[in-house]
């Protein structure tokens, strides 16, 4: 697989990542396996997908063990993400910046995982109590002590931090300015996808512009962009989009004319090829600093998703795809 550079501290990873929060929270509990999530890991791997993007509150907790099993065997092959910054509890998730609990999560994170060293530590969101440059400098010691390699940011919520008028990202652009005065940023992590190109607007150009690499999170549109969800289907209470508004079934039907244009797409490109490999695709054409990184649980997707990154789109493909229907339904 194509290898990306990116970010102040040159990470070299493969340019598809592999999402592993399906495994263990937040999409369809009943289908989560662990064997199963096993071989989908292994899979990605093999494939050349090495960047594995797991926090410690997936699960909670159980995600990094997950991991840690594969890493056991693997811990060579593999480019470990974790996140710290989030508590969730029974009802609710709040955020901890503080610098002693930064520490702490990373060695448990670390004894989760079972390595010496996480390639890239992401503070997954600012603590409102605590200004974030005392939390990003604690985790500036951890790369100095030598148990992380570089530090990234994950893009503030839709309702978060958000001004009267203001732009999606201006507050997590705000953030990161601060943080860059006390020690580089390697990568942003924030929502990218044919249906969700936000971030198109200044968040990409600001990483663009200062060599800052681009973790796409949801580039599959939380499924919807696989053409393998139908309208009115129903989602498990414990699954996020039993909640989303663009997954109501009124939202998913007037949605399909995008799912219409991918499948246009793929199918000019062979039979083989997906809606979900073209939107996949889409996302790397956005620059040589974006990596995408799609979610799954299942070894046929992540096998999908690491060929996504030898589909070359053509100026005809792209253009068809700027002009596809804005997805409707609040994403807020």
């Amino acid at each position: 697989m194509e290898r990306r550079t990116i970010g102040a501290a040159a990470l070299e990873v493969g340019a598809v990542g592999l999402g592993c929060m399906p495994m263990s929270w937040a999409y369809t509990g009943s289908q989560q396996r662990g064997e199963e999530s096993l071989r989908a890991v292994h899979t990605a791997l093999d494939a050349g997908v090495n960047l594995l993007d797991t926090a410690d509150m997936y699960g909670p907790f159980t995600n990094e063990l997950l991991i840690g099993r594969v890493l056991k065997e693997r811990r060579a092959d593999a480019f470990v993400s974790t996140k710290c910054g989030l508590l969730v509890g029974e009802q609710h998730i709040v955020a901890n910046g503080r610098p002693g609990y930064v520490k702490r999560a990373c060695d448990a994170s670390l004894r989760r995982l079972g390595t010496d060293v996480i390639d890239l530590y992401q503070l997954h969101r600012a603590d409102p109590e605590v200004p974030v440059e005392e939390t990003w400098g604690a985790m500036a010691e951890l790369v100095a002590a030598g148990k992380v390699r570089a530090l990234g940011l994950s893009a503030l919520g839709a309702r978060s931090g958000r001004r009267a008028g203001a732009r999606l990202h201006d507050g997590t652009i705000r953030q990161l300015r601060r943080v860059q005065q006390v020690f580089p940023v390697s990568t942003v992590q924030a929502e990218l996808s044919v249906w969700s190109p936000d971030a198109l607007d200044a968040l990409l150009p600001w990483c663009q512009a200062r060599g800052v690499g681009f973790l796409a999170a949801m580039p599959l549109g939380n499924g919807f962009l696989t053409g393998t969800l139908k309208p009115g289907q129903g989602f498990e209470p414990d699954d996020v989009r039993a909640r989303h508004p663009r997954f109501t079934a009124e939202m998913m039907a007037a949605n399909q004319p995008i799912l219409v244009g991918l499948r246009r797409i793929a199918e000019r490109h062979g039979a083989e090829v997906t809606e979900a490999q073209v939107a996949l695709a889409w996302v790397l054409s956005r620059g040589p600093h974006v990596v995408p990184v799609p979610g799954t649980k299942r070894e046929r997707w992540a096998r999908e998703n690491a060929a996504a990154a030898e589909l070359h789109l053509t100026p005809e493909d792209l253009a068809e795809i700027a002009g596809l229907p804005v997805a409707q339904g609040s994403w807020e």
